[in-house]
């Protein structure tokens, strides 16, 4: 059934909805600071919180995709920003005043990542894989010289400045272990580097924020297999633990005074900000409804805190949270357009157990039973009956879907498809031993837990089309979208693979370095040391027994997943015999990396998914559509 203008018009609609990301409140806590894409464009604005008057302070100069975000200055006169060409993450730093005139101020090879801007207003910490592996250098505004402070074969990251500028704290991985992750603090030079030693040896520590007066270090680990929180004294060496027995919890800042700090807790398919008395230990959640809220490290300047916060139907907002009375107020509401935001679809939780051995028959790898899993999902239900399916594999591979806002979930319900969201072994928000299951064997259990899923749905729901499953995934998605279609085709009729990973080793070879110790080689080893599990794990090994149309979408600047994946997979299929235009589609996209927000980028990427879904399957009217008002 074709799509009619009304359907186009739903299209372009979802895609213009302007979106917030990245706020950021001035040392002030008068002025807030956020990309918005109200003009069509990612763009940098000054939000008035008391007013909520809103100006445009970029014209054109800031990334069109948000990778990396800003800080103010210690001053609150100009913003530090990201910059790159065509979505290619290889940032240099810039820094923009009020009046929205812009300099560089860091300008280097490779990747730039801004980490923190020192309160006397005279440093930068960034890192950079400007000689291979992300390491950490300084910048001093005064003179404009970089100085590199650390040399580590893994990647060193999560900076955190302490408060006189002093010393700076960050994580790394020096042991043979190459699962373990160390907390470490160092001079501001350099020198006096010291690993805190901070839980066992394999587990993962990181630095969130220093106390105001520089003597504690709050933290997070998961020896003890859930996310906790610790606040480590630097004079005495002790540490004291918070949570980590109910919930995966990862700490965010402390709060002005230092007697509590702020966590973000994973619940089920909600993450929801709390507040720990440290003190007493007693743990608080924020007052909202379910979806995924954040808190910004700076308060406002009436002394509540700005949170970010979305629901799976409620667009990104910022609102103001008063703890003491437990009250909130918006203060940049969504935009909905012609929508009407009761159309919008909620999902229904689901839970299955999976061994990672589907009743589908496996084509390219056998495996015998995994360990026995509880898995959850997500699971958006179009109305249509029969309704066709898409099963949405999330990227990562250690993310995992949760109850966000999502345009193009919504999209593919407003074209008559039920989508099938998968936490699979591996996912994150349940903990470091689910994480590591993941750890050697990409392409097994976690796709038997994906495939399961599916299987599960199909049963329990009798209203789903068995014969009009299609799988889509970006990113590592891309990559479970290209094994699916190989060890398990029976399952699916079409399969669209976003800038997806088809090829291990190539991955592996032009991936960037920190991608290349801290995701590759972490999770499947070196491929000289495990050359096995990288052929017999890439999608394009088992390119035969594709057996349904495929789309392949990549951006041409992507460095992250680099565009040689799709160009591997388009050749083997060619070589396979596969027909192009008839067996497999191939876009390129020009001026994109690994996605992107440009409004023009979005209504191009939609109607690539739109046109291949109307013709490969079918489409109808599904329940969110332009209001007729």
């Amino acid at each position: 059934m074709s799509t009619d203008n009304g359907s186009n018009d739903t299209l372009r609609e979802l895609a213009k909805l302007p979106t917030l990301r990245s706020p950021q409140v001035a040392p002030d806590g008068d002025t807030i600071a956020l990309y918005y894409d109200v003009t069509g464009r990612n763009e940098i604005h000054l939000l008035d919180p008391a007013t909520g008057s809103l100006e445009q302070l970029s014209d054109g100069n800031v990334p069109r995709s948000v990778r990396a975000g800003f800080k103010w200055s210690a001053d609150g006169d100009r913003l530090f920003y990201h910059r790159d060409e065509g979505g290619d993450e290889q940032h240099d730093i810039h820094a923009m005043e009020r009046d929205g005139t812009s300099e560089p101020v860091v300008e280097m090879a490779g990747q730039v990542y801004l980490q923190a801007v020192g309160e006397d207003g005279e440093i930068l910490l960034f890192g950079s894989n400007r000689d291979g592996q992300m390491n950490i250098f300084r910048h001093d505004l005064s003179t404009g010289e970089s100085t590199k402070l650390t040399e580590y074969e893994r990647a060193a990251r999560s900076v955190e400045l302490s408060p006189n500028g002093d010393r700076f704290a960050f994580s790394t991985n020096e042991s043979e272990d190459y699962e373990n992750q160390d907390v470490y603090v160092a001079g501001i030079d350099g020198t006096n580097v010291r690993n805190l030693e901070v839980g066992e040896v394999g587990a993962e520590a990181s630095p969130a924020d220093w106390g105001p007066e520089g003597e504690r270090l709050l933290l997070s680990d998961n020896t003890t297999d859930l996310g906790r929180s610790g606040i480590y004294d630097i004079t005495t060496d002790e540490i004291t633990w918070f949570g980590g027995e109910e919930y995966d919890e990862q700490p965010s800042h402390f709060l002005p005074g230092g007697d509590r700090f702020i966590a973000q807790r994973s619940r089920g398919t909600v993450a929801v900000p709390v507040v720990y008395d440290i003190e007493t230990g007693v743990a608080t959640e924020f007052d909202l409804e379910d979806g995924v809220t954040s808190v910004i490290d700076e308060r406002l300047g009436d002394g509540r805190d700005l949170l970010y916060h979305t629901t799976a139907t409620r667009r990104p907002e910022l609102v103001a949270y008063d703890l003491e009375s437990d009250t909130s107020e918006v203060i940049l509401e969504a935009e909905y357009g012609p929508f009407d935001p009761a159309a919008f679809v909620s999902p229904e939780e689901i839970t299955f157990t999976s061994d990672g051995i589907p009743e589908t028959p496996q084509q390219a790898i056998e495996h015998e039973p995994f360990a026995e899993l509880e898995i959850t999902g997500l699971l958006f239900d179009s109305g249509q009956r029969p309704s066709p399916l898409i099963v949405n594999p999330h990227g990562g591979p250690r993310a995992r879907d949760v109850q966000r806002f999502s345009y193009r979930t919504q999209f593919l319900l407003s074209r008559g498809f039920s989508v099938l969201q998968i936490n699979y072994r591996g996912s994150s928000g349940r903990g470091r031993a689910f994480v590591e299951e993941l750890y050697d064997d990409w392409g097994g259990a976690e796709q038997g837990d994906i495939a399961t899923g599916v299987e599960h749905v199909c049963r329990q729901y009798d209203w789903i089309d068995e014969d009009r499953i299609v799988v889509y995934g970006g990113s590592y998605g891309g990559y479970s979208t290209n094994w699916q279609i190989v060890q398990y085709p029976e399952l699916y009729d079409a399969a669209i693979t976003w800038v997806g990973v088809s090829e291990l080793t190539d991955m592996y070879e032009n991936t960037m370095p920190n991608f290349r110790t801290e995701l590759m080689v972490k999770y499947l080893g070196h491929p000289d040391e495990n050359p096995t599990i990288y052929e017999q794990r890439s999608p394009v090994t088992h390119i035969d027994n594709v057996d349904v149309p495929l789309l392949i979408v990549h951006g041409v600047n992507d460095r992250r997943v680099p565009v040689s994946q799709a160009k591997i997979l388009q050749e083997a299929l060619t070589d396979a015999g596969f027909e192009a235009g008839v067996d497999f589609e191939y876009e390129e996209l020009g001026e994109e990396g690994h996605g992107s927000s440009d409004i023009d980028q979005k209504i191009r990427s939609l109607e690539l998914l739109d046109d291949f879904l109307e013709r490969r399957i079918g489409t109808e009217a599904g329940p969110i559509a332009v209001s007729d008002d």
